[in-house]
């Protein structure tokens, strides 16, 4: 059980920005304009895109951690990071079904044929359902080396995500920046770990 702590505290702290999210939904329902603004729905929705981001890049760093300071908890920390990535993609894309568009399917369809921002972040999320339904150990243990190949996947996901919210920007492009450059990073990174170890790139995926 002790081995297992630092996990624990690690999924508890991917739970504090929803847990965060909860309570000014509360909060606002008492005293409105208190926490989240002028437009609470745009809020709700803005907040869990933005940190769906951030766990999605978070999943993507979790072999870069694991090879440089080879403790375990962190490798078997990626499933559960990946979920939490996708948990907050979907609540994303409830939020804007239910503020934005009222569940209108016409509106839906409007957005996805007039507005490229939609569509990325729509394609972001198609990328995160595979990887998401066969993240248990079975499918890995099925699915063999295209396990692997379809996994791959968090390259577009992260990719149309960061596009998703530059198209969305109008001013004050710096965190973009600053996504765009975490990401790219990471990939640079794991080029290198592929070409000096390629069976270590393969078994941390």
């Amino acid at each position: 059980m002790l081995k297992r702590w630092p996990k624990h505290l690690f999924f508890a702290a991917l739970s504090v920005p929803l847990i965060w999210l909860l309570n000014a939904v509360r909060i606002e329902l008492a005293a409105p304009n208190s926490v989240l603004g002028a437009d609470p729905g745009e809020a709700v929705v803005h907040f869990l895109g933005e940190w769906a981001l951030r766990m999605v890049l978070l999943a993507f760093t979790i072999t870069p951690l694991y090879q440089l300071t080879r403790q375990s908890w962190i490798a078997q920390s990626r499933r559960m990071v990946g979920l939490w990535a996708f948990t907050y993609a979907v609540l994303h894309l409830v939020g804007y079904l239910f503020f934005y568009l009222q569940w209108s399917v016409g509106a839906l369809l409007a957005d996805l044929t007039e507005r490229p921002y939609i569509i990325a972040g729509t394609l972001a999320l198609l990328c995160l359902l595979p990887m998401a339904i066969t993240s248990t150990r079975g499918f890995r243990r099925r699915m063999g080396r295209a396990w692997l190949t379809l996994h791959k996947l968090i390259y577009p996901a992260v990719g149309l995500a960061i596009v998703h919210l530059w198209w969305l920007t109008r001013d004050q492009y710096l965190e973009v920046a600053m996504y765009a450059l975490w990401f790219t990073l990471l990939v640079l990174w794991r080029q290198r770990a592929r070409l000096l170890s390629p069976a270590l790139s393969d078994r941390v995926g």
